[in-house]
């Protein structure tokens, strides 16, 4: 399966949050400067100064901003602006009087000193240390900056938890959005590997039933070959060239008659997706009848056949059929042209042991881990769907048995399947559900 995703939100620039909010801080500051100025009215010489004063300080932010910052690394522009501002606005008090307009800076002062980066509360602390300085150096009234100290801190704590807030909100939306999208990409992973599932189904179905259109003729071939053969055997005596029929075309016509039939009976069985009852069987049977279904996938390594003596045992063979062939397949497509696959079978104590081998490619540990989680699938889109070893999985314990795999990269792999020798029957519902998986 897909792993989830991993990738963090990203947060935002304080530098981009600073130039979002410029515009709104430069009208604020002409605003509160215009009416700094103004409640000197009639004091043309304090006017004068208190808008030249002002000016010349928006005039440099403005410098700052816009040339300096290109040139300057960010930190160094805030703490010229912070120094611009703070020494100005610091003469103004000193000169013209600690008004109230005035001390209305500080608190709006925090809202451009703060940013989402460390420096952002030493900038702060310093402004409030420098105009508080000032003011009581002067002879303000101390309780003046105290009081809108207090706010100022206040703002910057306030407008810093809100901010942190907000960002934590934005990285939990972003973060659902990319989760809802991964769980959508799975979705549709799942839907297309359901539609190849259905697909393959439906070509089992038409491959039992052309399995079973093909087992009429054969019948008739079957029949007339072998009453051909009968009839040549008691005419005597044979023309020479007849003999040769008798003696070698006809017993191997025969011989590979009765493999086509085996082959055409084993796919028939194989395809039917009829629930499969418990019954007597040979394993061994089995086994070369699996391996007779998936021959033409193993054309390009050397398949080898070693069986021993396990005796019958009772379960469902058709099952065993199609979890052999599952992993015939699946070793033949691990195994490069000239290698090596060997089913074998041998009794043990309380069973019997089937092994597939092969000379492959071998697995990582990372695969043997999730190598029968439902559409695990190494295999490139469109050569698999991740569900064989999943339901060979859910066969094999449906019956009793366990499967044990041993992988090594580039060294081959070995599925071993111990079977008991009565496999186990579970409930009507659970067995019904095994088989239809299954098919």
């Amino acid at each position: 399966m897909r792993a989830s995703p991993s990738k963090s939100p990203q947060v935002l620039d304080p530098e981009q949050v600073l130039q979002g909010l410029h515009p709104l801080m430069l009208s604020g500051s002409l605003l509160i400067s215009a009416a700094v100025g103004l409640q000197y009215l009639g004091q043309w010489r304090v006017m004068a100064w208190v808008f030249g004063a002002n000016a010349l300080r928006i005039f440099l932010n403005v410098l700052l901003s816009k040339v300096f910052a290109r040139r300057l690394a960010p930190s160094v522009v805030e703490w010229a602006r912070l120094a611009v501002n703070v020494s100005i606005l610091a003469a103004i008090g000193v000169l013209a009087g600690w008004s109230l307009l005035l001390w209305s800076y500080v608190p709006f002062s925090m809202f451009w000193l703060y940013g989402m980066n460390g420096s952002g509360r030493g900038r702060a602390l310093v402004y409030i240390g420098v105009m508080d300085g000032a003011a009581l150096l002067s002879g303000c009234d101390p309780f003046e900056p105290l009081a809108f100290s207090l706010l100022a801190v206040l703002s910057f704590l306030m407008t810093e938890k809100r901010a942190e807030l907000l960002q934590r909100s934005l990285e939990h939306i972003i973060e659902q959005r990319e989760q809802l999208a991964w769980a959508q990409g799975e979705l549709r992973l799942l839907h297309e590997r359901a539609f190849e599932q259905e697909k393959f189904s439906s070509l089992g179905l038409m491959a039992a039933g052309v399995a079973h259109e093909i087992n009429n003729p054969m019948a008739f071939v079957t029949s007339n070959v072998n009453s051909l053969y009968k009839d040549l055997k008691q005419q005597q005596p044979l023309a020479e060239p007849l003999k040769e029929y008798v003696d070698e075309v006809l017993p191997a016509t025969l011989d590979g008659i009765k493999r086509v039939n085996a082959i055409v009976s084993d796919l028939r069985r194989f395809a039917r997706g009829d629930p499969e009852v418990y019954s007597e069987y040979d394993p061994n049977e089995e086994a070369k009848a699996a391996l007779r279904i998936v021959q033409g996938q193993l054309h390009h390594v050397r398949a080898e056949l070693e069986l021993g003596e396990v005796g019958n045992v009772v379960g469902r063979p058709q099952q065993l059929v199609q979890v052999l062939v599952n992993m015939l397949a699946n070793a033949g497509q691990a195994t490069a042209p000239g290698g090596v696959v060997r089913l074998s079978t041998r009794e043990e104590t309380d069973g019997i042991r089937v092994e597939v081998r092969d000379t492959g490619m071998g697995m990582t540990p990372e695969t043997l881990r999730n190598l029968f989680q439902p559409f695990f699938t190494t295999k490139p889109p469109g050569m698999g769907t991740g569900l064989g070893l999943a339901v060979a999985h859910s066969i094999v314990t449906g019956q009793g048995g366990h499967i044990e795999v041993e992988s090594t990269p580039g060294k081959g792999a070995c599925f071993t399947l111990h079977l008991p020798r009565v496999a186990h029957r579970p409930s009507r519902s659970t067995g019904d559900r095994v088989s239809a998986a299954a098919a």
